[in-house]
């Protein structure tokens, strides 16, 4: 059996500094515990998940090739306070762990690298790596000698300040003189310089200048030559939470070569508040440093700030704000004076959508794509933004990117004919994810994230779709669950998107779009609003409303052609325009909803919540027709029931719980209408600690049951019943190394008569098991265990195989992984 990649989804970790884009068009980026990497000119969205890290990356940096070298390596730090190296494989966007690297005592924040001036070149790689332990530790990297610790610098005040930036450049062309900006929680910019030409001391940073003016933390630094050219001057951008933006010149020579050089009437400079010239030396060489311009314009904290040189040589300053703006500067040639020559993001009638919609938050990074001809950010949301620059209309055109989860991924759930993936998890989002198959799509499709369903104010603990329908049913951390179904936004999106099997029919009756009002939790039905209405008559219209929470918030309301799209939507359109609506709340149990499945016929729901004792660790079952509850309760459990499963004629109901109790309920045959269960068997102790999921096998033509339980104990067990058996009895038991958190059955058998049992651990390791059924006896003929590459860093918390449709046939099996990680992966599978 082999298995390859066909889908990775995972959220950016919210940490200016936890993504980078290397010099050969790989984007790295933290993602939880992995970092991930994806090539924004390649549709099929992230290449590989690099799992090695025990805490959040905080920092990721690919460090610069000499120029004989073809190596590339890429570092990554964060909360378990190492720094990791990979090797990069720059043709594939594949990488493996190389080794670690141990100093840092507490979390690291950021890694800054000495990068070459264009056309010039490096003789050797320098690094610095800032620290919560209030140290900033300066490496050097060599092909031969590998990595070394040249110098521990710690932070001075009482108490030390905590780096959070730093930024590298050389002063000269030969690369001989270094000057380090360093800053974190401080209002000031450090300046440190070193020289390798004291080949006494070896390379030693001394702090030379410190540089006055922010008026909070700064959070980015940036250096660049201001010309193209030998001996020119040198820019560092300093951003800060201040909202401003800071330019200063590093000049070689005196203070008045350095006043000269930028034009400036020397009388006038001398009365200029805050233009206190440094002098500062390198390598016995001296420099002096001063204050070039305030760039106003931002009105929120400054995450981000980087440099760039377009092909006619133009300076571009690129900046990223917690105002949900980048902006593009430019130094206006005849005045000096830098402008705002380009602004993306949200545009401003759009700033007070909700927080909910996930539009608050701001952007959290920038970086211009090596060329320079195309920008991407990523918000609270986790989900990147991209734009290309269009050079016949001289303007930034915005094109589809990629998404994910930023916290744990609880439950999956493929639509009834496979067409899409739901997705929950603790970040309080649901995500459909599908694969774009229409127009302007590669061969073959690529997956994307196609709709967000739900956005919520609980962590969401578990999903369902309800049968042959376009509906799904949600559980959160609140004591009822919630029922969305499709609106024909979507629907229509979906349909020329993907291979959705859509008919007019479906969604005749469906609502246009949703909204969320403000304040609220529920999704409303909207109607789209024409392309050319009046917005601010409705924004009056919603601001003097009288009923706060039934207000609709102006900025997410739906344009008619807001999805009449070609592509899979931006960013923005996710988090507003592809809600869907909320039908039914249904009501019942005492405390947080812990798990909840669907009938395949989709005529039942089935639930339970946290629970501590006998009257709330019930099976609630609740009709679709009416939406009411099949009274009484299925009582059986004592503890929490962590799963609940119908079997695939949904005769039988199989539930799990924390008291290491599995039951069996079945229907009755003779009330089918009343939707009535009973209970036929309970197994006290079916395992020796708590069991954490089950899953049925399908219909065996021999008409023997076959279900399977995943334990606390490190054991998957197989339950068997012969056609005219009374009970299910053990068939086998396999033993892991890790607690065994998810299960799930491919829905067919195989053609030689075998069932696929996909098991996943606490340790995210990931095994398909080949089980073959006799006459009551189960034996496993096959152990396929995935390469280690595949397995998840930490728990496989759901597995679900996709429903095959006839023309899928021969692209082998498909599975969705949901992990704790906070990824969603589809791995396919071939024997």
């Amino acid at each position: 059996m082999t298995e390859n990649i066909h889908y990775l989804s995972a959220g950016a970790n919210r940490w200016p500094g936890a993504s980078d884009w290397g010099q050969d068009g790989f984007v790295a980026f933290g993602a939880e515990t992995n970092v991930c990497l994806w090539n924004p000119s390649n549709p099929n969205g992230i290449s590989s998940i690099l799992s090695q890290h025990t805490g959040t990356v905080r920092a990721v940096k690919f460090l610069p090739r000499l120029a004989d070298e073809k190596e590339v390596l890429l570092l990554s730090g964060g909360d378990d306070k190492v720094l990791r190296v990979w090797i990069v494989n720059s043709e594939d966007g594949t990488a493996t762990f190389r080794e670690d690297l141990e100093s840092h005592t507490e979390p690291i924040n950021c890694i800054s690298v000495l990068k070459p001036h264009e056309g010039g070149s490096l003789k050797r790689r320098i690094f610095v790596t800032g620290g919560a332990d209030c140290t900033w530790k300066v490496w050097a990297y060599d092909a031969s000698q590998g990595f070394s610790l040249l110098q521990t610098i710690k932070t001075s005040g009482d108490p030390r300040w905590i780096p959070l930036e730093a930024g590298l450049s050389t002063l000269d062309d030969e690369g001989s003189r270094i000057i380090m900006a360093v800053t974190g929680t401080i209002n000031k910019v450090q300046i440190f310089t070193a020289s390798t030409e004291d080949t006494e001391k070896g390379l030693e940073f001394t702090l030379q200048a410190t540089l006055p003016g922010h008026e909070n933390w700064v959070r980015a630094l940036d250096f660049i030559r201001e010309k193209n050219e030998t001996g020119s001057d040198l820019l560092l951008a300093s951003a800060s939470q201040d909202k401003y933006i800071r330019i200063w010149r590093i000049h070689q020579g005196s203070a008045l070569s350095a006043l000269n050089s930028t034009g400036m009437d020397l009388t006038m400079a001398s009365l200029t508040l805050g233009n206190k010239i440094h002098k500062i030396t390198a390598g016995g060489t001296k420099y002096c440093i001063m204050f070039e311009a305030l760039l106003l314009g931002h009105e929120d904290w400054i995450y981000s700030a980087r440099w760039s040189r377009t092909a006619d040589n133009k300076l571009q300053l690129l900046s990223a704000s917690g105002d949900n703006s980048l902006s593009v500067w430019e130094s206006d040639p005849d005045s000096g004076i830098w402008i705002t020559v380009a602004r993306l993001g949200e545009v401003s009638r759009e700033k007070g959508a909700t927080t909910a919609t996930g539009s608050i938050g701001g952007f959290w990074t920038c970086h211009w794509s090596p060329s320079g001809t195309s920008i991407i950010t990523f918000g609270r949301t986790g989900s990147w933004r991209r734009w290309d620059y269009n050079t016949s209309d001289d303007a930034w055109q915005q094109h589809y990117a990629i998404s994910g989860h930023t916290r744990a991924v609880t439950g999956i759930s493929w639509a009834h004919d496979g067409s899409y993936l739901l997705s929950t998890s603790t970040d309080q989002t649901t995500r459909l994810h599908a694969q774009w198959t229409g127009a302007g799509s590669s061969p073959g499709g690529t997956w994307h994230e196609m709709s967000r369903p739900q956005i919520h104010g609980y962590d969401l603990n578990c999903i369902s779709t309800l049968g042959p329908t376009t509906s799904f049913v949600s559980g959160a951390d609140e004591k009822l669950m919630r029922v969305f179904t499709e609106p024909k936004a979507v629907a229509h999106m979906l349909s020329r998107l993907t291979d959705s099997s859509l008919t007019p029919s479906d969604i005749s009756a469906a609502p246009d779009a949703a909204n969320m009002p403000v304040l609220g939790l529920s999704n409303k039905a909207i109607d789209v609003v024409d392309d050319d209405a009046d917005l601010s008559a409705l924004e009056a219209s919603a601001h003097n409303s009288n009923a706060d929470r039934e207000a609709l918030d102006p900025a997410s309301m739906v344009r008619k052609s807001a999805l009449d799209i070609d592509h899979p939507p931006f960013e923005e359109s996710l988090s507003r325009h592809t809600l869907w609506p909320e039908v039914e709340k249904l009501y019942g149990h005492g405390y947080e909803i812990s798990c909840l499945a669907t009938s395949h016929d989709g005529k039942l729901i089935a639930s339970a919540c946290k629970a501590t004792s006998l009257n709330h660790a019930v099976i609630r079952l609740f009709e679709t027709e009416k939406w009411t509850e099949v009274r009484p309760p299925l009582q059986a459990h004592s503890l929490t029931v962590t799963r609940v499963r119908f079997s695939p004629d949904d005769r039988y109901l199989v539930s799990v719980g924390r008291d290491r109790q599995w039951t069996v309920f079945e229907k009755n045959q003779e009330g089918e209408e009343a939707h009535e269960y009973k209970l036929v068997q309970a197994k006290e102790k079916g395992h020796t600690r708590m069991i954490l999921d089950a899953a049925w096998a399908p219909l065996i033509e021999s008409g023997e049951r076959v279900f399977a339980t995943a334990g606390r104990d490190k054991q998957v067990k197989v339950w068997a019943k012969k056609q005219n058996g009374e009970q299910f009895e053990l068939g086998k038991a396999v033993a892991e190394e890790q607690p065994v958190t998810a299960l799930d059955f491919l829905p067919e058998v195989t053609k030689d008569g075998s069932l696929l049992l996909a098991v996943g651990t606490e340790a995210g390791k990931l095994l398909i098991l080949t089980i073959k059924v006799t006459n009551g006896e189960v034996e496993v003929v096959e152990t396929h265990v995935l390469k280690k590459e595949l397995w998840l860093p930490k728990a496989v918390l759901q597995l679900a195989w996709r429903p095959k449709k006839e023309e899928r046939k021969q692209e082998g099996n498909e599975l969705a992984i949901a992990g704790e990680d906070g990824s969603v992966r589809i791995y396919s599978f071939k024997a």
